[in-house]
């Protein structure tokens, strides 16, 4: 099973490589190793609108990250902006995963406290040997 932590740029989109055309600007579709999960690809969306080269990510898909660049030259600053935002997309969204985790647990254990805890404890004790 692939997880977050095997989210990573792992080539160039072979159906829409880089083109060199009139406008004065190179589009660029990076490869996701594996798909990613909507929340992820927003979240991503938000950390890189703040990037030094527009990029974006449809969450609907999840697999690649479209930016463009003026230069051939700028294109290994884009891609190593982009490793790092993938990068800490990755961390942020394994935290916010084991933090909903945590607060289902913290959830569960509350209903040990109280009326509702003293019945829990009865029920579990309850004895239906013959």
């Amino acid at each position: 099973m692939k997880g977050i932590n095997d989210l990573k740029i792992i080539g160039i989109d072979e159906l829409r490589p880089p083109r060199i055309r009139k406008e004065p600007y190179i589009n660029l579709f990076f490869k996701l190793a594996h798909e990613a999960p909507k929340e992820w690809c927003e979240d991503l969306n938000r950390l890189v609108a703040k990037g030094s080269y527009p990029a974006k990510i449809e969450p609907a898909k999840g697999l690649f990250i479209e930016t463009w660049v003026r230069k051939p030259e700028e294109i290994q600053t884009a891609l190593d902006e982009l490793k790092q935002a993938v990068s800490t997309c990755n961390d942020a969204y394994i935290a916010r995963i084991q933090a909903e985790a945590r607060a289902a647990a913290d959830v569960g254990d509350s209903s040990d406290e109280g009326e509702q805890g003293r019945l829990n404890r009865i029920i579990a004790s309850l004895n239906f040997d013959d």
